[in-house]
């Protein structure tokens, strides 16, 4: 059965648009729409149909009725009328089997998208179609009825039109793999929905204070709603690494939430020195993203007041986020502030120097965050230390060892769970009074 054929079997069942007729034979041809398709196939089947009128009469004024009810075809009504042939109004369907006459529609529908568009600053989107499952269910048991092998879904065509007309209108470009904004449209019942896809911007901070978590801690006792222990904040500490960058990205970028990713974390007690830490600042539904990321950084800064300070700041994915977290078993560099029970001497130091270089230290879980991490045993390894004697029981030791190392159980022990340690090398009790992180150093 040839093109013309199928197409004038599925008519006389079924009234069908110049879309989605054509969309029956979507892989046939190039550079060509469905509905131009539909126009062409039903426009030779028209010019078909006249000639027939010619020697049989009867089928070729039956084929033009079709297609002038059916086949919506104003060409074969008017043959008909001049052929004075009658078309009943009650034979005139009211909407196309398919798609119900909602591909009038798309040019409304992607000015609709750009209107609430507007507030959104982009320079790509995505169009995503949504589609009643009563009418896929309906297109899926039309195209195996006749035996579509050559057409495309419904929901394909309606996305690309739409797509095509929101970057006529807008002048953006259409992105199927990163978009800014996804246009999530029903041609159904008319419903657009926007996914305003995250910002991410990445850089570098510092801690230079200790007391401040980097991220924010929510009240053990009310679980962030709100109680007396927390005087009515929801919070153990007023404020974090991540609020003092996260409010004023946020008036910047006009976004919704904004959340911190970093390449591992410091103790609250501890400070995050030398070229700080890589994070990303994640901003969900972003309304402005052609911000000045110099004016931001000295915004941070400034709000900051000296406990925090980022640098290096640049656009990033989310790619990005997931290199960070790959990277926590990077290589850390710290320095730590030791006090001894007994008194220690530099032979004692350097002991401890040769004990801990080039060493795999073993781990359990610390006893400090064993509630609320598994059980585990890690090994870690260190690869450099070196021991500076401050006082008669005090010393200053600097390590670079691979991220994951829990230091402070390094210095004391951590009753046994830690191994080698300090304590256990020197055989003097040993505990950490400050910690400072140096530098992550990020590998790739």
């Amino acid at each position: 059965m040839n093109i013309l054929e199928k197409s004038l079997r599925i008519l006389e069942e079924y009234p069908l648009c110049d879309h989605c007729l054509g969309r029956q034979f979507a892989l046939l041809g190039h550079n060509l729409e469905n509905d131009e398709r539909g126009q062409a196939i039903k426009l030779a089947l028209t010019l078909e149909a006249h000639k027939l009128t010619f020697s049989k009469d009867r089928e070729g004024v039956k084929n033009l009725k079709i297609l002038a009810t059916n086949g919506f075809s104003e060409t074969a009504a008017e043959i008909l009328r001049k052929m004075r042939k009658r078309v009943s109004s009650k034979d005139l369907p009211e909407k196309c089997f398919l798609c119900k006459h909602k591909f009038k529609n798309l040019d409304w529908l992607a000015k609709k998208a750009l209107k609430e568009l507007e507030v959104y600053e982009y320079t790509s989107f995505l169009v995503g179609i949504e589609l009643p499952v009563a009418v896929e269910e309906r297109e899926d048991e039309f195209k195996s009825k006749f035996d579509v092998s050559h057409g495309e879904n419904m929901r394909n065509e309606f996305g690309r039109v739409i797509g095509k007309k929101i970057a006529e209108y807008s002048g953006k470009t259409a992105d199927y793999k990163k978009p800014e904004v996804v246009v999530l449209v029903n041609p159904f019942t008319e419903e657009i929905r926007l996914q305003i896809n995250p910002l991410f911007i990445a850089g570098y901070y510092k801690k230079l204070v200790r007391g401040i978590p980097q991220s924010k801690w929510f009240c053990s006792n009310c679980r962030g709603k709100g109680c007396e222990k927390c005087n009515w904040t929801g919070k153990t500490y007023s404020e974090s690494v991540e609020e003092l960058i996260a409010k004023p990205t946020l008036d910047a970028t006009g976004g919704a939430k904004a959340s911190l990713h970093a390449s591992g974390r410091e103790d609250i007690d501890a400070r995050m020195l030398g070229k700080g830490r890589p994070f990303v600042i994640e901003v969900t539904k972003p309304k402005k993203r052609f911000i000045d990321l110099k004016k931001l950084e000295k915004n941070v800064n400034a709000y900051a007041e000296g406990k925090v300070e980022i640098s290096n700041l640049q656009l990033a994915d989310k790619s990005f986020v997931r290199k960070l977290k790959k990277a926590e078993s990077s290589q850390k560099e710290y320095n730590v502030i030791m006090e001894f029970k007994d008194k220690i001497t530099s032979e004692a130091l350097n002991l401890l120097k040769e004990k801990l270089t080039n060493v795999i230290v073993k781990q359990k879980t610390p006893m400090r965050v064993l509630h609320r991490r598994a059980d585990l045993t890690r090994e870690k390894y260190i690869y450099e230390v070196k021991v500076k004697k401050l006082a008669p029981k005090k010393a200053e030791m600097k390590i670079r060892c691979q991220g994951g190392l829990y230091v402070k159980e390094l210095v004391t022990g951590d009753e046994g769970r830690t191994t080698p340690s300090v304590s256990e090398i020197l055989q003097n009790k040993a505990k950490p009074i400050k910690l400072d992180v140096l530098n992550v150093i990020m590998v790739n």
